[in-house]
């Protein structure tokens, strides 16, 4: 099926028709954010599902149960999605933790007046695009990648699921609030969860002793996500995504795009990056590697 048939454009991006309809994208709009919400962005391959996982954790101080009965979309609804619209999420005891994956610019009116803190993954787009690829796969609610060559130049333009890679990590990069805001790279929670936890628990002024940290970290872990039913969307129905052709969560490593990219793609992938993001200051850690 085409991108017509699949997507809807949304403040000109690509946004899909299953996940969204008129109604969730209005009651997304006249959104009441709390001053001590707590919003996941991310792009999406960039480690959503993992922080989907770690801060309501961080938040329980370490209790499990916090993640044992509820999927993650439940736990932490998207809230431009229509099932975010039948949550009752106004219902919900603060702090409520929420995730987008829209643009700065793209929030609601009350977002930029009430300023929640933001947690904002990033990861490296040579991965993301390798996770895209491999996930589109999969999902009968996006269009099929085609030929890898086809998707790497709609990735490059922007002609994708929640539009331009670039235009979403600028868009946070570049948000007024920096205060509220944390910037977290992929990359930095493999090297290191422990800290990143840490880190996170910080920003979200939950204190947590050295124990708790730990089990967080653990439980976090990529291998024992993998295994847990409400985190690696087993549940979602086989005709929306098929694990039969593509698991869910598939690799979890960094660095997957070497065994995946061309090195004439490598190539070309370098040199779009360095034109897109010359005028970034932010120093990311794939771009000392």
């Amino acid at each position: 099926m085409t991108e017509a048939e699949l997507y809807t454009v949304y403040r000109g991006i690509y946004i899909p028709k299953h996940w969204h309809s008129a109604e969730s994208l209005k009651s997304f709009k006249e959104f009441s954010f709390r001053p001590d919400d707590i919003i996941i962005a991310t792009y999406p391959k960039s480690g959503m599902t993992w922080t989907q996982e770690i801060v309501p954790l961080i938040m329980s101080g370490g209790d499990p149960a916090s993640v044992e009965t509820l999927p993650t979309w439940k736990r932490v609804p998207w809230l431009e999605t229509a099932q975010a619209s039948v949550l009752n999420l106004e219902e919900r005891p603060s702090p409520r933790i929420l995730a987008t994956y829209f643009q700065y610019n793209m929030m609601p009116p009350s977002f930029f007046d009430v300023k929640p803190r933001v947690i904002n993954v990033m990861r490296n787009p040579r991965d993301v695009f390798t996770s895209a690829f491999h996930y589109h796969g999969m999902a009968s609610h996006l269009v099929n990648p085609g030929p890898q060559s086809d998707f790497l130049r709609k990735f490059f333009e922007g002609k994708v699921m929640y539009g331009s890679w670039f235009d979403h990590v600028k868009s946070w990069l570049n948000a007024e609030d920096k205060e509220s805001i944390m910037h977290i790279s992929y990359e930095e929670m493999m090297t290191d969860l422990k800290d990143s936890v840490a880190r996170m628990a910080w920003f979200l002024q939950k204190s947590l002793d050295a124990e708790a940290i730990e089990k967080i970290a653990d439980r976090c872990l990529f291998k024992n996500m993998k295994q847990d039913k409400m985190s690696n969307c087993s549940t979602f129905p086989h005709e929306v995504v098929d694990q039969t052709r593509s698991e869910f969560l598939r690799k979890g490593i960094v660095g997957d795009w070497k065994n995946q990219l061309t090195p004439a793609e490598a190539e070309h992938f370098d040199a779009i990056y360095k034109n897109k993001m010359n005028d970034v200051k932010y120093k990311f850690v794939w771009d000392s590697n």
